[in-house]
Formats: C-alpha cells, sequence, structure tokens
C-alpha cells in the first residue's frame, strides 16, 4: 500500500465533500489548498468578465497566493482535485504544483464538475509540467466508490 496523500482545491465545498469522503472512506491523509484571500460568490460569477476567477482564469501565468503549503516528501501518491474552471484546473492548482516537489510522485488529478470532463484538465497540466508523472484522470459527480481502486491502480 502506498502513502496517499489528497490535497484538493475548493471554492463553493462541492470537492470539500468529495475530498474528504474519499480520505475517509480509504484512511488518506488530506490537505485543503487555501487561497490567501477566500472566492466570494462575486468572485466565482464566470459570467462576469471582471470578477477575479474570470479575470485570473485568462492569465494563464497567474498564481493565486495559497495560504499555506505542504511536505509531500512521505507520499508515494499525491491525488489532486478540484472543480473544473473553464474547461480546465484553476490556476490555484498551478500554485500549488509550483510550492511542492512532485518529482518522481505517481500524481492523479480529479475533479468535480457538473459537465467537463477531466481529460483537458490533466492534458494542460501535463502540457505545464511535463517532467511530471501525472496518470489518467477522473470526474467525480457524487459517489466515490471506485476511488480507492482508481487511486492504487
Amino acid at each position: 500500500m502506498t502513502n496517499v496523500l489528497i490535497a484538493y482545491f475548493s471554492a463553493s465545498g462541492v470537492t470539500k465533500r468529495v475530498a474528504e469522503k474519499i480520505a475517509n472512506d480509504n484512511n488518506y491523509d488530506i490537505f485543503e489548498i487555501v487561497p490567501e484571500e477566500i472566492y466570494t460568490p462575486e468572485d466565482l460569477d464566470w459570467t462576469n468578465k471582471q470578477s477575479r476567477s474570470t479575470i485570473e482564469m485568462n492569465d494563464k501565468s497567474f498564481r493565486p497566493p495559497i495560504a499555506e503549503s505542504c511536505d509531500v516528501g512521505e507520499y508515494d501518491t499525491v491525488v489532486i482535485g478540484f472543480p473544473v474552471w473553464w474547461y480546465t484546473a484553476p490556476t490555484i492548482i498551478n500554485t500549488f504544483i509550483e510550492n511542492v516537489d512532485l518529482t518522481g510522485k505517481k500524481i492523479k488529478i480529479f475533479c468535480t464538475s457538473g459537465g467537463s470532463g477531466v481529460d483537458k484538465c490533466v492534458n494542460d497540466l501535463k502540457a505545464c509540467y511535463p517532467e511530471l508523472n501525472f496518470t489518467k484522470g477522473i470526474r467525480f459527480t457524487g459517489n466515490v466508490s471506485n476511488a480507492k481502486g482508481w487511486i492504487e491502480e
């Protein structure tokens, strides 16, 4: 059995519930990626071209500061979860990846989304960080009963 860390970002609570269920059901460690400045509902209004999330997502080099990082050294597998924003990972995920050493780790990506899939998210992250070992991702819409099998495959 490998040492597994579930690291997640959740703006509205959906991804948090999924991450906590996966961690609790399988006795994995968990870490919440928290922005220094918490997102408000207005910040998350994707229909507003001036909302914080829209501005951040339109600038692929932007890295929202995170409140704290974590040491991933003891983990073989790091699972990173997030809601899909603009068909990809929120830029705060890049902040997290760039603040920890994922070299040699198996990296699993899960997303929460009502409609968007995970493949573009994983491909975008692979393109940004070709030196890292991203494996096939998964989208959870509620049922996480297959999480352990996916994580440990």
